[in-house]
């Protein structure tokens, strides 16, 4: 159980993060979202491992770092804790938000996009909290957190931005059940970021001889 409430507080204070500075306008976005994954994952990498992101979830697995039967319930609270952090930031300032693409991006742009810095993120964690020669350091959550804030910086204005399943899904859900539009391209943010995991998982094999 204690892994599955890290795994909901982490993504919870992440998503909540993104969704109170969607509505801040601010243009430091995201070096704040990069900060909170980066402190979540110190906060939680002892515990569940920290993943917050259904994809990174995915790796791991495939990694051999998870078990199979824990897949599912990871999954279910990275989305409950998304779900939650989306109607709070709603709640507070009365905006929901969905990913979206660039209105001058077509589907196949953002879903390269969400799946290249999702590999990325994916491949920095495999290498930096579970690979042997980096056992033990310290720089993890940085080095996750700052992924996550270049992909922000560079990926976002593309695809959206969401680089994570639960990202993707539960401010979608709530933005549609406070009387926004379901968002169509919510299967990009599904899509992508589970083949860069995926991709990753297969990197890093190589990266590490098996």
């Amino acid at each position: 159980m204690k892994n599955y409430v890290t795994e909901f507080i982490g993504t919870f204070f992440l998503v909540f993060t993104i969704g109170l500075v969607v509505a801040s306008g601010s243009p430091a976005a995201p070096l704040a979202i990069g900060a909170a994954l980066m402190v979540m994952v110190y906060m939680g990498g002892h515990i569940s491992g920290a993943h917050y992101n259904p994809a990174v979830t995915v790796a791991v697995y495939l990694r051999g770092r998870l078990a199979a039967g824990l897949i599912v319930p990871y999954m279910i609270a990275q989305i409950a804790g998304a779900v939650a952090a989306a109607a709070a930031s709603y709640y507070l300032t009365g905006k929901s938000f969905a990913p979206a693409p660039a209105p001058t991006v077509n589907a196949v742009q953002a879903l390269v996009v969400e799946a290249l810095f999702t590999f990325a993120l994916a491949l920095v964690v495999l290498n930096v909290a579970t690979a042997k020669k980096t056992e033990g350091n310290s720089f993890y959550g940085l080095a996750i957190g700052f992924t996550i804030t270049a992909a922000a910086f560079a990926g976002g204005p593309i695809s959206g931005g969401a680089f994570n399943p639960a990202v993707g899904i539960g401010p979608t859900l709530v933005h549609a059940m406070v009387g926004g539009k379901f968002a169509s391209h919510l299967w990009i943010y599904i899509l992508g970021p589970l083949i860069g995991g995926w991709l990753a998982s297969v990197v890093f094999q190589l990266q590490n001889d098996g």
